[in-house]
């Protein structure tokens, strides 16, 4: 099918201007401007078979690229799996993904590997790339890994969901001199929060703390992510690594990274996350369980920080870390049983979109990944591009709901967050996937591909 998107507002490489797209075979094939159009349409010879949208009050922005998920297959799929969790994205604008390595069994090595992309290639409605997980012992299979079809190697200098933790210093080093492409770090001190549990469970047991969702941001410390954080920038200026540090939810992490660089010319650049620059510490009287996630959401001053800093070029990208868990793992039990981690897929243009302006979000989350991950034509809206494309109507208001989550666990932490945008219609690879709340399931997404 080929697509004639009219009348768009077109938001892309720091501009925002009305055009027509035409896509065709899966690509951009023409960018009309509207003073280049004629009285039909314009400079454009349709096929006959072509399907005209007016797009007119709508923006059109590329496909977002979520750098970082944990869509739990396989071996997890009673919380997620691939199909839920991609359809769940392409409804949020989200049409390429990385998916974590800590799953069951764990990504470590290139057999396994292999096996999820063979899963995604079957369930997957967006495109998708895949970790190999670093371990103590199988830098063997680290050094096997292909650049041009991996996106990159997750590393655990923390503790999280998975127990993926890598501790050993010989390992680093050969990790950080050996490894064929990009790292993506964890960073948390595994001692400093094994010392802060120890500490509030004897504390908690004469009775001196209330152990809840609130005691999560003084076990994973900001003391924690940094010590951990400038450990991993350390070790990458010394070994010339290619570094991307995950997550960053700290004020002071941020005196790690660089904003009078390029990001192309960047070795070390940082992620955070909606959840980061939306919550803070005040949040868990009301959310409790439901914004407990690794490392911790922390103080008012934190997420203020973190908000100029996604302005400033100091924050490189936006993913999700979407990490879902069944309701019963989140909110039975007490502290210590409470799972890491909750959706978020779906809602991460929604969220940003309050927050930030669309070129901004755009070069965030679509541009920026693409660029930091040297994504093959994706991530911008060129001609000769693949077709990875979003509709978002701004002038929506909208609550967002559990009723409405489209992730196998059925529930958000953005429950009850009103937002303005709305996606009418994502593409993914030419393929119109969704369309106002109705899923195209013909195509599969493709596997992503890397210059490097």
């Amino acid at each position: 099918m080929n697509y004639y998107i009219k009348n768009a507002t077109l938001v892309n490489e720091g501009q925002t201007f009305v055009a027509s797209v035409f896509v065709s075979d899966g690509k951009i094939a023409k960018i009309v401007r509207m003073e280049e159009e004629g009285p039909s349409t314009g400079l454009v010879t349709f096929p006959t078979s072509t399907q005209v949208i007016d797009a007119t009050g709508k923006y059109l922005i590329p496909g977002i690229i979520d750098e970082h998920v944990h869509f739990r297959e396989p071996g997890l799929t009673h919380k997620a799996d691939i199909y839920t969790e991609s359809r769940a994205a392409v409804a949020g604008g989200v049409t390429s993904f990385m998916d974590m390595p800590n799953t069951n069994p764990q990504t470590t090595t290139q057999e396994l590997l292999q096996q999820k992309f063979d899963l995604a290639a079957e369930k997957s409605l967006a495109n998708y790339s895949f970790y190999l997980g670093a371990t103590n012992d199988n830098l063997a299979e680290v050094v096997k890994t292909d650049p041009k079809t991996v996106c990159g190697i997750k590393l655990f200098l923390g503790s999280s969901t998975g127990n993926m933790l890598v501790d050993k210093n010989e390992v680093l080093v050969h990790l950080f001199k050996e490894s064929p492409c990009l790292i993506a770090a964890h960073c948390e001190d595994e001692q400093t929060i094994h010392e802060n549990t120890v500490c509030c469970k004897d504390l908690a047991a004469k009775g001196e703390v209330v152990v809840d969702a609130s005691i999560h941001p003084f076990i994973r410390t900001a003391e924690a992510c940094y010590k951990s954080s400038f450990k991993a920038v350390d070790m990458a200026e010394k070994f010339g690594a290619r570094l991307h540090v995950l997550h960053i939810s700290t004020q002071r992490e941020l005196s790690l990274f660089r904003n009078d660089i390029p990001l192309k010319d960047k070795k070390i650049t940082a992620e955070t996350c909606p959840h980061y620059l939306w919550f803070d510490n005040h949040d868990y009287e009301a959310k409790s369980f439901a914004i407990k996630c690794n490392p911790a959401i922390k103080s008012h001053r934190d997420k203020d920080a973190l908000r100029y800093a996604i302005r400033d070029g100091l924050i490189d990208t936006i993913g999700t870390d979407h990490a879902p868990h069944l309701k019963e793992e989140k909110f039975t039990g007490d502290y210590f049983t409470s799972k890491s981690g909750f959706p978020s897929v779906q809602h991460s243009l929604e969220i940003m979109a309050e927050l930030v302006d669309m070129p901004l979000l755009v070069q965030l989350m679509c541009h920026n990944p693409a660029v930091l991950y040297q994504i093959d034509r994706r991530g911008f809206i060129r001609e000769g591009y693949y077709a990875d494309l979003v509709l978002v109507d701004l002038d929506a208001s909208q609550m967002i709901s559990d009723k409405g989550e489209r992730c196998k666990c059925g529930w958000t932490p953005y429950d009850g967050v009103q937002t303005h945008a709305y996606v009418t219609h994502t593409f993914v690879n030419g393929n119109l996937v969704y369309e106002n709340g109705e899923f195209y399931e013909g195509q599969r997404g493709d596997c992503l591909r890397f210059n490097r």
